[in-house]
């Protein structure tokens, strides 16, 4: 066995057991025919589609195939917050504080936030004209640059924006990066429709709020909560709707989206969590920011599995996942 091959089995590990045994040595093979002479290594693309099959294959042992039509899902109304979003908070980023009042800011704009927003701005112009994996680079491209900032910002002693805001962002994007390849024309459009209302949103939004306010004004006025509202309330409808045709996969992009819906959320959560220590209303600390955060990052994740025990114990036909595709969670 060469060492190509015997790396390539590591990978088919992703796989269950049975259908190892059933189709391992097949699939491998074609792998193997396919791959450049001389490779030692598989390539990242194969890699990632091995993984991806594996996952397929599990959720499918499970009961839960509607999982990654559900995944699919999320990702698109994860993609189209992002971007409104992002649309929002350009239009702050234009409005720096007046100089004499001596606020911190970046240049023309407000902080290196405006770097992270261009590079969402992009990802919904790429999204227009090449979802898949295109769209799917320029999303990873938007979340280096959404992580990188917060360091930059350090060694460069700018502004940026608050983690409470980023971070939101950074779950968002994680989850669309299972955006589908192939999306109908109006959906494909919708991010950048999202942007331009979002902005004309904030433009209204600065006579009522100095821009000297920034991030904190704004997120206090009630972008975030809104955007968490907003979200919610979608893929609730969502999710109804869908099960009304005993098509799951709106419950499972809700329980995907959770994470991020409680970012969203972490500054109410503090707010109500600190005035029950105290025993009156107090603007929370940073630890209690903080530990909120977390308790919201963890608890989010540990749902889905916690669900998908419960499906498998279920059995596929419980639920009628058997009377579905695979692909795209439809009745058959």
């Amino acid at each position: 066995m060469s060492e190509l091959e015997r790396r390539y089995h590591r990978l088919l590990r992703a796989y269950p057991a049975e259908y190892r045994r059933a189709r391992g040595t097949e699939i491998v093979g074609t792998y193997l025919d396919l791959a450049d002479p001389g490779r030692r290594w598989p390539s990242p693309a194969d890699a990632a589609d091995l993984l991806r099959g594996g996952l397929r294959q599990r959720l499918r042992a499970a009961g839960a195939a509607d999982v990654l039509p559900g995944v699919r899902l999320a990702a698109v109304l994860a993609f189209l917050t992002a971007t409104a979003l992002a649309g929002a908070w350009s239009v702050l980023e234009l409005h720096p504080p007046v100089t004499r009042w001596g606020i911190p800011h970046a240049g023309p704009f407000v902080s290196l936030g405006i770097g992270v927003w261009a590079a969402w701005l992009l990802a919904a112009a790429v999204h227009t004209v090449a979802p898949g994996r295109w769209t799917r680079r320029a999303v990873a491209l938007a979340l280096l640059v959404t992580a990188a900032v917060v360091p930059v910002a350090a060694l460069a002693g700018a502004p940026r924006p608050p983690l409470y805001v980023l971070l939101p962002q950074v779950a968002l994007g994680v989850v669309a990066l299972g955006l589908p390849d192939r999306l109908p024309v109006a959906v494909r459009a919708a991010p950048l429709l999202a942007v331009v209302v979002a902005a004309l949103a904030g433009v209204n939004l600065l006579p009522r709020y100095d821009s000297h306010v920034g991030y904190h004004g704004w997120t206090a006025s009630g972008i975030l909560p809104g955007a968490a509202v907003t979200l919610l309330v979608v893929v609730l409808l969502l999710a109804a709707g869908l099960a009304l045709r005993a098509d799951h996969r709106g419950g499972w992009a809700l329980l995907i989206l959770l994470t991020p819906i409680g970012l969203f959320l972490v500054h109410p959560l503090a707010d109500a969590l600190y005035g029950q220590l105290l025993g009156f209303p107090a603007t929370p600390d940073w630890s209690t920011l903080a530990v909120v955060t977390v308790v919201v990052a963890l608890a989010g994740p540990a749902l889905l599995p916690l669900a998908l025990a419960v499906r498998g114990r279920r059995g596929p036909r419980a639920v009628g996942s058997g009377d579905r595709c695979p692909s795209c969670g439809a009745t058959r």
